[in-house]
């Protein structure tokens, strides 16, 4: 009996520990010079790394209008890198704006079973996820999970190369 055939997508870098959130403003710089901050906390973090950039107040499961919503604002902004802080839905609408930014297109493009499922073509955009909740290890796949308005689908994007980056996991 053979061990089915499987691939798991991960960061590049996981930092974990107290204090860890110090590592963030100096591998952001390292990945560009504006960021864009997707967030259901707080957006001090963004200040307090030094780069300039905006920020996107995430209220929920990401819907197709927030993640629309996030593109925009990353690309007025010329912002060449995502942070998501804050609990899954805050690193999930990251991810999709991070893979979205570098690869173009509509996130229907991208979504399985209710969307094209079409692969990414580049890599994502530099991103960073913090994690605020007290289960981290949920927000290291690739695969996003969406609401979509008047249904209770919630359709995955899971796009070899949505991942791109460095990981952080904080505790709380």
């Amino acid at each position: 009996m053979s061990a089915p055939h499987f691939e798991f997508a991960t960061a590049a870098r996981i930092v974990f520990g107290a204090g860890s959130v110090r590592e963030v403003a100096p591998a952001a710089k390292s990945m560009g010079r504006r960021a864009l901050l997707v967030t259901g906390v707080s957006a001090e973090l963004l200040g307090k790394t030094g780069l300039e950039g905006a920020t996107l107040a995430v209220e929920g499961e990401p819907t197709l209008e927030l993640v629309r919503r996030g593109v925009a604002l990353a690309l007025e902004e010329r912002c060449d890198l995502v942070i998501g802080l804050g609990g899954g839905s805050a690193i999930d609408a990251g991810k999709a704006v991070a893979a979205l930014l570098s690869n173009g297109g509509d996130p229907l493009d991208y979504l399985e079973v209710v969307g094209e499922g079409r692969g990414l073509h580049a890599p994502s955009a530099p991103f960073i996820a913090v994690p605020t909740t007290a289960a981290p290890a949920r927000k290291l796949p690739a695969t996003q999970f969406w609401r979509l308005p008047n249904t209770a689908s919630r359709p995955a994007c899971g796009a070899r190369g949505c991942c791109r980056g460095w990981r952080w996991s904080i505790p709380n």
